[in-house]
C-alpha cells in the first residue's frame, strides 16, 4: 500500500474495542464478529466487518456502544450491532443492518444508515447529525428531539452513493437488493434528523422570501 496507509485484515471473533481510537490512513477488516465498542473514540479510517461465507439468516456481528464518542472515520456492516450505536457520535460515517435499543443516542455530528430493524428509544438526546432508516417504526423514535421525514434528492444521492460504497465493501446481499431499483428503495427510507435543524432551516427559508 502506499505510505502512510495501513490495511489490516482479521477473521474470527474480536473483542471488546476492535478499532477503538482509529485514525486516518487505517482500515480494518474483519471477517466474522466483534464485542462492544468497535471503533471508540475513532477519529478517522475505515472499519469493514462481513459475515464468514455461507453464513445464513441476518447476522448480529457488533455488539454494544459502536462507535462511542467517534468524530470521524467510517464503519460498514454486513450485520446487525446492538443496543446504544453511535451513541455520542459526533462525525464518523456508519452503514449497519440493524441496531438495538438507544441508537443514535445524543449524537451532535455524523450520518448513520440502518437498513434493517432499529431498537426503541432512537435518537434520544440527539441534537445533531442524521440517520437514515429503512422502514423505521415512530413508534420506536424519541420524538423529543428529533423527527422522521421524506428524503429530498440530495439526501437520496448521498444514500445511494453510501450504499454503493457498502455493497461494494462488504459484499451485503441485503444491500445488492436494494440496489437493483435505487428508485423504489429510497421510497422506503425516512431521515432522522433534529426538529432544531428543520427549525433552522425554515427561518432561513422565511428569511430567503421576505428578502
Amino acid at each position: 500500500p502506499p505510505a502512510g496507509r495501513v490495511r489490516a485484515r482479521f477473521e474470527g471473533s474480536a473483542g471488546q474495542s476492535f478499532g477503538a481510537f482509529l485514525t486516518a490512513g487505517v482500515e480494518l477488516r474483519l471477517v466474522g464478529e466483534a464485542n462492544d465498542y468497535v471503533g471508540k473514540a475513532m477519529s478517522g479510517g475505515r472499519i469493514v466487518v462481513s459475515p464468514p461465507g455461507g453464513d445464513v439468516g441476518d447476522p448480529c456481528l457488533l455488539g454494544n456502544t459502536v462507535l462511542y464518542g467517534a468524530t470521524g472515520g467510517e464503519l460498514y456492516c454486513a450485520g446487525s450491532a446492538g443496543e446504544r450505536f453511535a451513541v455520542r457520535n459526533s462525525g464518523a460515517v456508519a452503514v449497519v443492518e440493524g441496531v438495538g435499543d438507544h441508537g443514535c443516542e445524543y449524537m451532535t455530528r455524523g450520518t448513520v444508515v440502518v437498513l434493517g430493524p432499529h431498537g426503541r428509544n432512537l435518537g434520544a438526546g440527539m441534537t445533531g447529525g442524521e440517520a437514515f432508516l429503512l422502514d423505521p417504526d415512530d413508534r420506536l423514535v424519541n420524538d423529543d428531539l428529533v423527527v422522521l421525514v421524506p428524503l429530498e434528492r440530495a439526501d437520496r444521492d448521498r444514500l445511494v452513493e453510501l450504499l454503493e460504497r457498502h455493497a461494494r465493501l462488504t459484499g451485503s446481499a441485503r444491500t445488492a437488493v436494494l440496489l437493483d431499483d435505487p428508485e423504489r428503495a429510497m421510497t422506503r427510507f425516512r431521515r432522522l434528523a433534529p426538529r432544531a435543524e428543520l427549525v433552522e432551516r425554515e427561518a432561513a427559508e422565511e428569511g430567503r422570501l421576505s428578502a
